[in-house]
């Protein structure tokens, strides 16, 4: 089963259960960094690395008012719309931002032939336990 943070888990059932809890096809998303900013309270640094098989998608999803993202595609290509933006494709190589509170309506492989490759980092309160929550979109 693919394990879930990025879209639609609380960190800390991830952490304690590794399950599956949202309905992503083609998706894994795994916590790689997680340490509390040493020189800003109450603020961590979380990463987690997203990887999509061919096809893959996750489902729409907002943030955290207190979670500011940073995303660069380490693989492939993905289709990422936020808010009421339009629907971007972002290569190997390319970032983008998130800002507090952001609507992640499209997170998705761009390829249906080929895997693809996120890095998110968050910066976020330190007592938050949802990086993401599901959307009915």
């Amino acid at each position: 089963m693919t394990k879930t943070i990025f879209c639609a888990i609380a960190l800390a059932g991830l952490l304690a259960s590794g399950s599956e809890a949202h309905d992503a096809k083609g998706e894994a998303v795994n916590l790689v960094y997680d340490h509390p900013l040493p020189n800003v309270p109450g603020k961590s640094m979380r990463a987690v690395l997203v990887e999509y098989e061919p096809g893959g998608t996750s489902p729409a999803q907002t943030h955290p008012e207190s979670a500011f993202i940073f995303a660069t595609v380490l693989e492939g290509a993905i289709r990422s719309q936020v808010n009421d933006g339009p629907v971007v494709t972002f290569s190997a190589g390319e970032s983008f931002s998130e800002y507090p509170g952001d609507r992640h309506g499209v997170s998705e492989n761009a390829s249906a032939t080929e895997p693809a490759r996120l890095l998110a980092v968050f910066v976020v309160d330190t007592a938050e336990t949802e990086l993401t929550t599901p959307t009915d979109e």
